[in-house]
């Protein structure tokens, strides 16, 4: 994966790309920027609110910070997206995650 800086580059010249957007979240919440990284997961689904994966890392980074309400409610509405769109796998990877938390 690009570095971080190389993926706000990227973004200055392509400032809707969903993916990228993505990749700029999972970078963030990997050095513990964590508000940071709920913002570039939030854009990523403004984007695209069907990009399962985006709720499934959102739901970690929050888990991580000891959000467990919010993170709740955003895996949640992530599994029903996934079910909706039938991706199944992020739909299973996800329910997984909230039983850890229930």
């Amino acid at each position: 994966m690009p570095s971080l800086e190389q993926i706000e580059t990227l973004l200055e010249s392509e400032p809707e790309d969903v993916f990228l957007h993505y990749c700029r979240a999972m970078e963030l919440a990997k050095v513990d920027r964590v508000d940071d990284a709920l913002a570039s997961f939030d854009r990523t689904l403004e984007l695209d609110a069907n990009y399962c994966a985006a709720y499934f890392h959102k739901g970690q980074t929050l888990i991580a910070a000891g959000r467990l309400d919010d993170a709740r409610g955003v895996l949640s509405h992530g599994r029903s997206v996934a079910e909706a769109t039938g991706d199944n796998h992020t739909r299973d990877e996800i329910a997984g995650l909230l039983e850890t938390i229930i």
